[in-house]
């Protein structure tokens, strides 16, 4: 939400005459000066205590012998007039059961229009303070506030001599590729793209991304994948996929809203294991220059009761934070497919907190989940609407499987005039795009070992000795195509 809903919401906190207020955030200069300007329109004289100063009339001297709470919520006490108070990091004084009841009783007594704020990182309500606090969540920096900071930090790199290459439709990028910090992580991040080389331009929008993807992915649950070089011309087959999401790259870029084109949400892929679904995550990052964060499921799971919940839905919160972003869900079933209740109705509740953030999820959060099990995937997952398109990524063709050939040899510095494509190609039918990377890199080290260069004759070899899984494990893969065919789209 925009920050201006923050500053409406807690106008309405303090017009409807709470006593007491338990504010989330870790941005307490931003949340003092929200304050500051309602106390200002309320007419209401703003009184700050911290643990060093005590309590200060904004902008005068602090009262003394009000560093002690107690003395503090005693002056609070004498004053019969309506007044906002900010204790600052409350959350250290609550420990306190006799500070606790003086608080309780100074807001049961309270005049009209005098209200008591308590700030912190996070807050546990006293079970003596639940009938009295409303706890409230300062949300992030709305796309106005960061414009703002974004303009001024700007100004303040030209008057220092650095140079700024930006036209209005990157300055825009650049606000939405700090969407989601607080207003001093993103001023730090332009300062420290303005500082690597003195010059701020398009390039530091990638690095931005990037950089605020890094500083959610702490906890292990979420993983920065560095996205692959290159476009979709490197990727083999998938033609239908790959203009699909040209398709939707393109309106994205070109900010298509006020066309009613809504913002590309995800994708489903399914199919065979090995045939570039991994592959195609990684190519949307890079196509689109948007950050890669990899979610795996296995990574939820803990052994104690709600903690699978409580990762998910964290993990879930660093997502929409950080974009513009694409979120990859490698083997979506290993955490969301639902076989009764022998996990206690762990993945049952994780899929249901899991639907609600698909259903919710801002704009700028494109999904990429693959399967290889896609029928252990419980069917509200997979309805129409919970995805933009589930597509069957099927074994590659006598055409994929020569660019395919062409992408390997060529990214190995390989000449492909000096090879029979077309033989390696009827070869290697039935195989999937990694059991064809598996045999160039096995003829590579054949080849190494007889001390010569790689020719046609050490893949058809590394070929011809691969037994591949459309062999090994034909009856799965029919019953794949069999799942695949009236519920989703060729790739």
């Amino acid at each position: 939400m925009p920050v201006m809903d923050s500053v409406a919401d807690l106008r309405v906190l303090l017009a409807s005459q709470f006593p007491l207020l338990m504010v989330e955030t870790q941005e307490e200069p931003r949340l003092l000066g929200i304050i500051r300007q309602l106390a200002g329109e309320l007419a209401s004289p703003l009184w700050v205590w911290s643990s060093t100063r005590g309590l200060t009339r904004d902008g005068a001297e602090a009262m003394y012998g009000t560093i002690d709470p107690h003395q503090a919520l005693s002056f609070v006490e004498d004053i019969r007039s309506p007044s906002v108070f900010v204790f600052a990091d409350a959350h250290t004084m609550l420990r306190d059961a006799m500070v606790v009841r003086r608080l309780k009783e100074v807001c049961q007594e309270a005049v009209p229009g005098q209200t008591l704020i308590l700030t912190g990182p996070n807050h546990e309500v006293p079970a003596e303070l639940e009938s009295l606090a409303h706890v409230w969540q300062l949300r992030p920096p709305g796309r106005a506030e960061m414009a703002d900071l974004v303009d001024r930090a700007l100004a303040t790199f030209r008057r220092a001599g650095i140079r700024v290459d930006l036209t209005p439709e990157d300055v825009d990028g650049l606000v939405e590729a700090v969407a989601g910090l607080t207003l001093s992580e993103a001023d730090r991040l332009l300062h420290r793209a303005a500082s690597d080389d003195g010059v701020v331009d398009t390039s530091d929008l990638k690095k931005i991304r990037v950089a605020k993807a890094a500083m959610f992915t702490t906890d292990g649950t979420l993983e920065l994948v560095e996205a692959t070089r290159g476009g979709f011309d490197d990727v083999g087959g998938m033609a239908s996929l790959k203009q699909w999401l040209e398709i939707r790259g393109r309106a994205r870029a070109a900010g298509t809203a006020s066309l009613g084109i809504d913002d590309p949400r995800g994708i489903l892929l399914t199919g065979v294991p090995g045939c570039g679904k991994s592959l195609i995550a990684k190519k949307v990052a890079a196509a689109w220059g948007l950050p890669l964060v990899l979610l795996d499921p296995s990574r939820l799971y803990g052994k104690y009761i709600g903690e699978s919940e409580q990762r998910l839905a964290r993990a879930l919160d660093s997502v929409d934070a950080m974009a513009p972003v694409v979120l990859w869900i490698d083997e979506i079933e290993k955490g969301l497919a639902t076989s009764g209740d022998g996990d206690g109705g762990v993945s049952r509740r994780l899929l249901g907190t899991f639907l609600r953030w698909m259903q919710d999820r801002p704009d700028g959060v494109f999904l990429v989940a693959t399967a290889n099990d896609v029928s252990s995937l419980p069917p509200e997952l997979l309805r129409k609407g919970r995805f933009d398109e589930i597509f069957f990524v099927d074994l590659p063709n006598d055409d994929a499987r020569r660019a395919i050939l062409g992408v390997h040899l060529a990214e190995r510095g390989r000449d492909l005039e000096a090879f029979d494509l077309a033989a390696l190609t009827r070869l290697s039918a039935g195989f999937s795009g990694a059991e064809i990377e598996a045999a160039v890199v096995g003829a590579l080290y054949r080849a190494f070992a007889r001390d010569r260069a790689m020719a046609t004759r050490d893949i058809a070899l590394e070929m011809q000795s691969t037994v591949p899984l459309s062999v090994a494990r034909a009856e799965e893969i029919s019953a794949l195509r069999r799942w695949a065919g009236p519920r989703s789209v060729p790739a």
